[in-house]
């Protein structure tokens, strides 16, 4: 299926109406439909804008919320499946600032969850929450060590953050929710963290709760381990291990997500620029910071450590993207030609973290580059969660199914 033929589908319109709608003859659009030829971004653009306006009058399937939304990964795989966002929390205000650029928004976006009772929340079908992870994450937690300070839910400012989501649930009782979290989430403390939170899930809130470790690398060139916990109020048949991941030699490498500077990409004039859309010089490190990063790496290696950079080409897969990105780029670093290796531009960050495809709709990057490494590094990976959504989806949907089911069986009698 071509990029054309999907967008046209999801919009609802058929190849005649495209063509009357816009102006075109059939014989064109067809040679559209077929990848002979692909249409001028503004036709592309128009159909978007169809299928928005699609989504707009539609009436919702289901509707949720988004807590510690960040820049909207959770919404950004939710809504296309027919979800409406009731409610919006996130208190920093740069990522307000990138969510409100990419999502039309009909209700406030909220701070601090900790300040906003339960009953102001709308009621909802399903909670998304990547409550914050830094007091479970091995770097988390080893600054915190190092500085004699509390961490998990002994940290007052974040840790405690999950008691949020259950005080929520526990108040409105939502079908289901889904809440994404680090892989070291589950080992930390020796486990009594994990078991704190399962406990407060299944026994105290009598949820049916199952979690699954997955790394993002079955769709992105990535390697990026993270739980989600997917519960639902009612017994169901739900089974997050049938949940598929795609085979090992199906998967994308980073030459899938780079700028290719070679004139096939239209330069932006921030990220790239030139006839061939090259990557600014800004992104390549300077002569100083590439030989600390190589005597860091040398140090550690003689020291028996695995610190150090992480050096790619565009047939490997990347480490994990941090929120630290900003700072040195070290954990993923562009080979190139006779020059230093570079840092990703946040337009690769947008595509490594799958929120836009190189021949899609570009990702609204209105923050500066720090800020934007660190919501991308903060993200959850749109895909993956794109994945679980539709693992999801007949039994969030199914008690509406039900009900129809017995009012029809009423209305024969």
């Amino acid at each position: 299926m071509t990029p054309f033929s999907e967008l046209r589908q999801q919009a609802g319109l058929t190849i005649q109406e495209v063509a009357r709608e816009m102006g075109f003859d059939e014989r064109t659009v067809y040679r559209w439909e077929s990848g002979v030829t692909s249409p001028r971004k503004p036709v592309m653009e128009l159909i978007r804008g169809k299928i928005g306006e699609k989504l707009l009058n539609a009436e919702p399937r289901f509707t949720f919320i988004d807590l510690f939304a960040g820049i909207g990964g959770f919404r950004r795989a939710f809504e296309p499946l027919g979800g409406k966002c009731v409610f919006t929390s996130e208190w920093d205000a740069f990522s307000q600032r990138t969510y409100r650029a990419n999502y039309a928004i009909d209700h406030e976006l909220a701070g601090d969850i900790t300040a906003i009772p339960a009953e102001a929340i709308p009621a909802h079908d399903v909670l998304l929450a990547g409550f914050p992870c830094q007091p479970f994450s091995l770097a988390g937690v080893s600054k915190k060590n190092s500085l004699n300070r509390p961490h998990g839910f002994q940290c007052d400012v974040q840790g405690t953050l999950f008691f949020d989501v259950a005080r929520i649930i526990q108040h409105h009782r939502p079908k289901a929710f889904l809440l994404e979290n680090v892989k070291n989430l589950k080992s930390h403390d020796k486990g009594r963290t994990f078991d704190i939170i399962m406990k407060t899930l299944r026994e105290d809130l009598g949820y049916q709760v199952q979690t699954r470790i997955i790394d993002a690398r079955s769709w992105v060139p990535q390697h990026r381990e993270r739980i989600f916990i997917v519960g639902f109020r009612e017994e169901n048949s739900f089974d997050f291990s049938s949940l598929g991941l795609t085979d090992a030699a199906d998967n994308p490498a980073l030459r899938s997500i780079l700028h290719p500077e070679d004139g096939s990409e239209e330069a932006d004039g921030r990220f790239t620029a030139g006839p061939k859309g090259k990557v600014l010089d800004r992104y390549t490190l300077s002569d100083h910071l590439w030989t600390y990063l190589q005597n860091y790496a040398e140090k550690h290696r003689l020291a028996g450590n695995g610190f150090g950079f992480g050096l790619f080409g565009p047939n490997d897969v990347a480490r994990t993207l941090s929120a630290r990105y900003h700072k040195d780029g070290s954990e993923i670093l562009i080979r190139q030609s006779r020059k230093n290796p570079r840092r990703l531009t946040p337009r690769e960050c947008a595509r490594l973290m799958g929120f836009e495809k190189p021949d899609g709709k570009p990702f609204d990057i209105v923050v500066s580059d720090t800020q934007a490494y660190r919501q991308f590094g903060n993200a959850v990976v749109v895909p993956v969660v794109e994945a679980v959504a539709r693992h999801m989806l007949p039994y969030i949907l199914a008690e509406e199914r039900v009900i129809l089911a017995e009012e029809e069986v009423r209305a024969v009698a």
